[in-house]
């Protein structure tokens, strides 16, 4: 059995996050494990409180892990605050964790800020060019690239940006690029019927499609799953175009079977393949 790390923050209402990464991983056959950066109290409507854990602790986490079960891939969400960036980014070089999928986590579905400026200021510096491959929406490619998105080309200039910065590869999702009007913000999919990430490895640019699901709009935990399942791809041996293709149907699948567990958004179905062959089928 192939395993997968996770570093990332705990969600309470167990939509995004380590319980979210934890069940994509077995939904793909992968045994995970975890170093919880912070301890969240939420649920499908909001986040009502925010307790980062000591950097210490956290290191403490990936080295016991680290000493005793091998780690094949390792998914990076929330960090909290620059302190727990910079005890990430020594964990990675010091312990030489594979296949580093960076999720850079900065807001909430919700609106709550999760990593202040230190932190981005040490993400973008000092854990982005120790990543195979960085996943960030289009707001989250914005932030860290400085380059304004609205076109295909601009997506394709801040691609090229994070690469220059570091990142060995670059998955700018698409989910985002419906505005609250519902209509496209960007001419890569200028009906807004379709979902388009965009993947550059350095050299050439892959575009990814499926059909939008107007669930998506309401569901909460999407980048989180889509990082975690990359992660799982490559831990299977799965090379990243695969990965991601696979990243991208998952996703997809689990926002088609969405479920209203609380009074807001809607939490994804992380086993609907159990229901569906057509994902495990490799």
């Amino acid at each position: 059995m192939r395993h997968a790390l996770t570093i990332a923050g705990s969600d309470s209402g167990g939509g995004a996050g380590i319980q979210a990464d934890l069940k994509t991983f077995a939904a793909f056959g992968v045994y995970g494990v975890s170093a919880i950066t912070a301890v969240t109290a939420q649920n499908t409507r909001d986040v009502t409180a925010i307790a980062p854990l000591p950097a210490d602790l956290v290191r403490a986490q990936i080295d016991a892990i680290a000493s005793d079960v091998r780690v094949d891939a390792t998914k990076i969400g929330m960090l909290a605050s620059a302190a727990i960036v910079q005890a990430v980014a020594a964990a990675i070089e010091e312990l030489t964790l594979p296949r580093i999928v960076l999720d850079p986590v900065m807001v909430s579905s919700s609106g709550q800020r999760l990593l202040d400026e230190d932190g981005v200021r040490a993400l973008r510096f000092e854990l982005l060019p120790r990543a195979c491959v960085i996943t960030p929406n289009i707001p989250e490619a914005e932030v860290l690239s400085g380059c304004r998105i609205h076109s295909t080309d601009d997506r394709r200039r801040a691609a090229e940006r994070l690469v220059e910065m570091g990142a060995a590869a670059v998955i700018i999702t698409g989910g985002h690029a419906i505005g609250a009007d519902g209509r496209a913000k960007d001419t890569i999919n200028p009906d807004g019927a379709d979902v388009v990430d965009l993947l550059f490895d350095g050299g050439t640019f892959l575009e990814s499609r499926t059909r939008r699901t107007r669930a998506g709009d309401r569901t909460h935990g999407t980048g989180c799953t889509f990082a975690s399942a990359l992660a799982a791809g490559l831990a299977l041996g799965d090379s990243l175009a695969a990965s991601a293709g696979r990243a991208q149907q998952y996703v997809a699948g689990a926002i088609r079977n969405s479920v209203a567990v609380g009074e807001g958004a809607r939490v994804l179905d992380h086993f609907w393949p159990r229901r569906d062959d057509r994902l495990t089928d490799r």
